[in-house]
């Protein structure tokens, strides 16, 4: 009995497959339902238009024609009767060719079309055919009694004539009588062509309807069909494939799908069993991960190779965790032993950071030392500010200042590197040019002193065997009596603001420690007779060179020489101020890439 059952829950299951030919049938039955209507339809019009195109229509306007040459006839015999004109005359042969010729070929027409009409428009049309041969007897006798131009001066022929064709006359009762035949005749006809029309119009606003009504169905019908199988087909398949994503990575279901009749169902119950083994799997490698090597597990089959592959796994670890423990043992003893040296590394590191730092602090005293003190800048020079910002302890950058024969004399140097080396440099440099002032006067002939020094303290000859060793500097000499300045430059120029511009006196092409006997270079001295509210300033490269901004780019000597334009005017603290907030906010997070010195005077 249980097995019957199982044979009739089988045969009779609602598969994929019939569900989805259910939901197609249904659609295409609507679709030949549509198609064959449309198709009748269209037969029936194209009938309908060919009836009105080669019947209705064409016997109305025969019939329109007929009436209008009875009409035409009448007032041709008329014009025979009271015109008096020779038998040749136009008017008369017109009507002898309506009688002649046209009416009996629209007569023919009208027969032949007549063959489509009812019997009873047929009978009318005959009898309007009758009439019509004998109007135009009456017209021959009128025509016998009026032959030619003389017969007009018989006055009884004359009178017969006027009497038929006036007033109550045959030819006037006659031409009356089939006029109103044809009324009748042409108001039946195009009654029947409406009605023609009205039934092709009405079978276009049926399938005009049909289609609607089927249109909205088929949509209906199609959403239901989409929502049925996205319900039934789509979202189980996807709810299977997520969890076998998850199983992919390892996520177990935290429930157990629902069983089915089709062949989901069977995916789904192979898919549940499959969790249940790989759980069991799970909770094995769990229970040996944490050292249970006594956890009961029998594979799921004897095909299962992960099953298998972990017993063997449960061996192994249980052996190797044996070996560990041992190693574990001798390695934590050499651990103790490497931390022990670690340490006293750690301190003899420590104790040798903190000596440098400490070097490196005392060589900061003594550059410092070598750096003119603020009251001898504001003695010499009381009408300036210096900005310096080393970017290390020690600094590569320095500035420089003496007095000689009444004019001052200051410097803004930058030395190759920054940091240690370039702080060594700037004791070689401080050296050097107090050397050179005692010897001469101009910024040039101190700057060629300088340059040979320098050359031949770091150069060890001059055949090429060089370091790179050497300062960039704008060298300046200030006689306050006669505000003559006097300014030689390596590389660093000059910037002179007057009126609201500023002026770029260029410096040399070549650095300090570039001499060589073969090939000696000098500087050129320039000689600038300053004015009242002019503005002078020297500088190192690093403010231009500093990176920041929101595009991380250099400030770049343009915006350098724009933001001091837009100093003119404020006191030398508020212009050094200034500068430092300018920098600082361009840098932002940023590095500061080289050491800052700007050195300004304002000559009041």
């Amino acid at each position: 009995m249980k097995s019957k059952k199982s044979f009739l829950k089988m045969a009779f299951r609602f598969t994929i497959g019939k569900k989805i030919g259910t939901g197609f049938g249904v659609l295409l039955f609507c679709v030949v339902v549509v198609f064959y209507t449309t198709y009748q339809t269209l037969n029936a019009s194209i009938e309908i238009n060919e009836e009105i195109t080669t019947v209705n229509n064409p016997t109305v306007a025969s019939l329109e024609e007929l009436k209008l040459l009875t009409v035409r006839s009448k007032m041709l015999i008329s014009n025979w009767i009271y015109q008096q004109s020779q038998a040749d005359d136009p008017e008369k042969q017109k009507l002898n060719r309506i009688s002649s010729r046209d009416y009996p070929f629209l007569k023919k027409r009208i027969k032949e079309l007549a063959i489509h009409w009812s019997e009873k428009d047929r009978k009318k049309i005959k009898a309007v055919f009758v009439n019509l041969d004998e109007l135009f007897e009456l017209h021959e006798e009128v025509k016998m009694l009026l032959p030619d131009w003389v017969s007009y001066e018989d006055s009884q022929s004359k009178f017969l004539a006027n009497f038929m064709v006036g007033e109550g006359g045959d030819i006037n009762l006659k031409t009356n009588e089939i006029l109103f035949q044809l009324n009748d005749l042409i108001a039946n006809q195009k009654f029947q062509s409406d009605e023609v029309t009205a039934t092709m119009l009405t079978s276009f606003s049926f399938l005009k309807q049909l289609f609607r009504i089927l249109g909205i169905a088929l949509v209906v019908g199609g959403v239901l069909i989409a929502l049925f199988t996205t319900r039934t087909i789509v979202k189980p398949i996807y709810r299977l494939k997520h969890i076998l994503l998850d199983l992919s990575r390892g996520v177990f279901p935290t429930k157990k799908l629902k069983e089915r009749s089709d062949e989901i169902g069977e995916m789904t119950n192979a898919l549940n069993r499959l969790v249940l083994g790989l759980k069991s799997t799970k909770d094995f490698a769990n229970d040996v991960g944490s050292g249970q090597f006594s956890t009961n597990y029998e594979p799921l089959s004897s095909e299962d190779e992960l099953g298998h592959a972990l017993l063997k796994m449960r061996v192994d670890l249980a052996e190797n965790e044996r070996v560990l423990e041992q190693k574990v043992v001798e390695r934590t003893a050499e651990v103790v032993k490497q931390k022990e040296e670690i340490e006293v590394q750690n301190e003899k590191i420590s104790e040798l950071y903190t000596e440098v730092t400490d070097s490196i602090k005392y060589a900061k005293r003594l550059q410092e030392a070598i750096l003119p003190p603020d009251e001898l800048v504001k003695n010499i020079l009381p009408n300036s500010f210096v900005l310096y910002k080393p970017k290390d302890i020690v600094s590569g950058d320095f500035y420089w200042m003496g007095e000689k024969n009444g004019k001052t004399y200051f410097a803004a140097v930058d030395c190759t590197g920054h940091g240690v080396p370039g702080a060594f440099m700037s004791i070689v440099g401080y050296n050097a040019l107090n050397n050179a002032l005692t010897q001469f006067d101009t910024p040039a002939t101190i700057l060629d002193s300088l340059n040979k020094e320098i050359s031949q303290t770091l150069h060890r000859n001059s055949s090429g065997a060089t370091t790179k060793d050497g300062m960039d500097l704008a060298l300046c000499s200030y006689d306050a009596k006669t505000k003559k300045l006097e300014y030689a430059g390596a590389f660093n120029p000059l910037y002179l603001i007057r009126n609201n511009d500023v002026e770029q006196i260029k410096a040399d092409k070549f650095p300090i420690g570039s001499y060589f006997d073969d090939e000696p270079k000098t500087y050129t001295n320039h000689v600038i007779q300053l004015e009242k509210d002019d503005y002078i300033y020297v500088f190192s490269d690093g403010y231009a060179d500093q990176f920041g901004g929101p595009k991380g780019k250099k400030f770049m000597y343009k915006q350098f020489r724009d933001c001091l334009l837009g100093l003119v005017g404020k006191t030398m603290s508020k212009q050094r101020d200034h500068l430092d907030s300018t920098v600082e906010t361009w840098k932002g997070p940023l590095e500061q890439v080289d050491d800052i010195l700007v050195i300004g005077m304002h000559i009041s």
